[in-house]
Parts: C-alpha cells; structure tokens; sequence
C-alpha cells in the first residue's frame, strides 16, 4: 500500500474518531496531492508514489513551519498552536530524521571522499551529502554540520 492510499484510508478513521485536527490535515494533504497530480499533467484521481508523497508532505512540513514562525513573531500564539497541532500530525508521515552526529560521520566520510579542503567547497558538499541522505536528514542540519567541519 502507498503513503497516498495510506493516507485516503485515513480520512474515514478520523471521521470516526472525531479527530477534526487530523481529518483537516489529512484532507489538506489529500488535496496538495491533486495539485500535485495536476502539476505534473497526471489524472488527477492517480495516485501518486511514496518520494513524490513525501516531497509534497515536506513542502507542507516547511509551510507549518514558516507560518509557525510568522505568527509567533506577530503576537498570534492560539493560531501559532493550531499549525503546531496540524505539523504534529503531518510529522508522523514522515521517516524518522538522521542526528546531527548520524550526519556529521557521513560528513567526515564524504569531505575525504571528494577532497575537500577548504570552505569554498562547502556548497558542493553539503549538496553532495543532501544527495546521499535524500529525505533522511534536514537541510538546515546538514549545513550546520558542514558550516561546522570548516569552522
């Protein structure tokens, strides 16, 4: 079964339990994978494959965040805390993320792989490593950790 009909067949399990926080994300989701779909010129009653999915549900991660981010600094903490309960939510779809210290030995690994010595190859590696960890690590911790080496 796919994360997308995974995530269809969990519309009617959050109608059943009440759960308006999760049937809002979950029919949210639902219809960022349409435009997705759509985006792409597929029917748009398709299904969509897991890497797909996932680059969807992190696009919807990143806008939580950001609105999270917006609203905290603007005096709005009750909306701040509904976008914190939907990324909740959206989180559990994603796998689990790789530690600063899982990251930073692929970093070490990788910087002597490619011979880099100096900073100005910090953007090639950290794009490097991005590459291999596709999905398993943040991006903003793969650059700390590359900010990091060259410090």
């Amino acid at each position: 079964m796919t994360l997308h009909e995974q995530i269809k067949g969990e519309v009617k399990q959050a109608m059943l339990a009440k759960d308006t926080v999760k049937l809002s994300v979950v029919r949210n989701m639902l219809s960022a994978f349409t435009n997705e779909l759509v985006a792409n010129k597929k029917m748009p009653q398709g299904l969509l494959d897991d890497a797909s999915a996932l680059k969807v549900i992190k696009r919807l991660v990143n806008q939580r965040k950001d609105s999270i981010a917006q609203f905290t600094s603007g005096g709005r903490p009750e909306l701040a805390e509904n976008e914190s309960a939907e990324l909740a939510v959206l989180e559990k779809y994603l796998p689990a993320q790789m530690s600063r210290d899982e990251i930073r030995k692929i970093a070490v690994a990788k910087k002597e792989a490619l011979s880099v010595t100096d900073k100005t190859k910090a953007g090639q590696l950290t794009g490097a490593i991005m590459k291999d960890l596709a999905g398993k690590a943040d991006g903003g911790d793969v650059k700390a950790v590359v900010d990091e080496l060259f410090a």
